[in-house]
């Protein structure tokens, strides 16, 4: 048996308290899109895993490319030196990315790509002759991650980062986009932030945002007119549009790519999350020609950043497998089934009393609730119905992994109703 003890005692868990810990769950192995506790029992991970585990657990194909990787060499450094498995991912990043990216950097985690691509910003106006132009332009109820650069472009309130307020680069924040993922974007939409950008252009970096879907600030989806509109502002002030796709890159929105939905691209572009399948931590960033040029022409000669564990060959290798399997299924299918099925049966829960909001895109649903969940209570709630989520604040989300089945869905969905409905 595990030491829950010690666990509750000495090891700190995601956004969780030492003095009252949340209840954590023993897991000792994981199968397809399943989870097994301690005592044996199963639970539907409805979480992929924080969005990472498109292809399920324990998948052959990524297991046969970390042990064959792992017999070579599981590591090396990467500066002056390359390797197969990274130039693999590259080519293939470089090919399902919109054309205008061309170039990557590897890193090793999202919030860390995060801070790639505001260093890439950075650097790209200080090579320019304009040093001013340091300040990013970010939206409300955007999340890209923990580090310090990253926090400082989350939500000052809903991104969770409150508390460093003082100690965080500040940045300019637009208003939440407004016009819904199937509304039309008007001017009046955009007004807030084209008059940000107007007035503040010669500061600004770049817009940096989490395309159409906006996701642990607050779970929501916007109109692929509002990015069209960001892209049109950028190109027209000169700013870079930095495009945050750990969360939604993959297929997870329906489309490769979630920019897909507004047919633009961004200047730099973050992957994280399922890059690997779930398995190991990778990170990337792209960006096209020009800022790259524009970088390495500049005072440095080079992008300041390198990362010990970038371009891992174990981590490049897994990920080349992931996408090779993501692209030998028919990904877009499967995730067109699961917006459809989750569109169905989570309908019930929009006229249940307690709901604010049941919206759903790709292989994401989310329940809003009117009032924040006790996060304890439902999942424990659950788990009795065999079904892994984690809640947060009022919402209660799931994002199953691609292969999940129908009946599998099901049970995960029966079990949202039952503990979000009115029975």
């Amino acid at each position: 048996m595990m030491d829950l003890q010690f666990d509750k005692t000495h090891i700190w868990h995601p956004y969780s308290s030492l003095i009252n810990p949340p209840p954590v769950y023993p897991i000792t192995r994981a199968e397809g899109v399943r989870i097994f506790l301690e005592d044996g029992r199963g639970l539907i991970d409805g979480m992929s895993s924080w969005w990472s585990t498109l292809h399920g657990y324990n998948v052959p194909e990524l297991n046969a490319a970390m042990q064959s990787q792992m017999e070579k060499m599981s590591h090396v450094m990467f500066g002056g030196l390359t390797h197969e498995p990274a130039i693999d991912l590259c080519k293939k990043l470089v090919a399902l990315t919109p054309e205008p990216l061309q170039k990557v950097f590897l890193a090793d985690s999202g919030s860390v790509s995060v801070e790639v691509a505001i260093k890439m910003a950075l650097q790209y106006w200080h090579s320019q002759g304009k040093p001013e132009k340091n300040k990013l332009l970010a939206l409300r109820n955007g999340y890209h991650g923990d580090t310090f650069g990253a926090m400082a472009a989350c939500d000052p309130v809903t991104g969770m980062h409150h508390l460093f307020a003082s100690q965080l680069t500040q940045h300019l924040f637009a208003p939440a986009p407004t016009p819904i993922f199937d509304a039309t974007c008007t001017e009046q939409d955009t007004a807030e932030l084209q008059r940000l950008i107007e007035h503040n252009h010669q500061n600004l970096a770049a817009v940096i945002l989490e395309p159409i879907v906006q996701g642990a600030g607050g779970m929501r989806f916007y109109s692929p007119g509002y990015l069209k509109r960001v892209r049109q502002l950028c190109d027209q002030y000169d700013l870079l549009l930095i495009a945050d796709e750990i969360a939604t890159g993959f297929g997870r929105s329906g489309k490769m790519f979630a920019c897909e939905h507004a047919g633009i691209s961004p200047d730099i572009l973050t992957l994280g999350k399922a890059l690997t399948g779930g398995t190991l931590t990778l990170a990337a960033t792209l960006c096209t020609d020009k800022v790259a040029s524009g970088i390495c022409n500049g005072e440095a000669g080079v992008f300041m950043h390198g990362p010990t564990f970038m371009g891992n060959p174990m981590a490049c290798a897994v990920a080349n497998a992931s996408i090779d399997l993501l692209l030998s299924r028919d990904w877009k299918q499967q995730v067109d089934a699961i917006e459809q099925q989750l569109r169905q049966e989570l309908a019930p829960l929009k006229s249940a009393s307690g709901v604010a909001d049941v919206r759903v895109l790709g292989a994401i649903g989310v329940v809003e609730m009117k009032q924040p969940v006790d996060n304890r209570t439902l999942q424990q709630s659950l788990i009795e119905r065999g079904v892994w989520l984690r809640p947060f604040g009022k919402l209660v989300y799931t994002m199953p992994p691609y292969i999940i089945g129908a009946d599998a869905l099901h049970q995960l969905t029966e079990a949202m109703v039952a503990t979000l409905g009115d029975n």
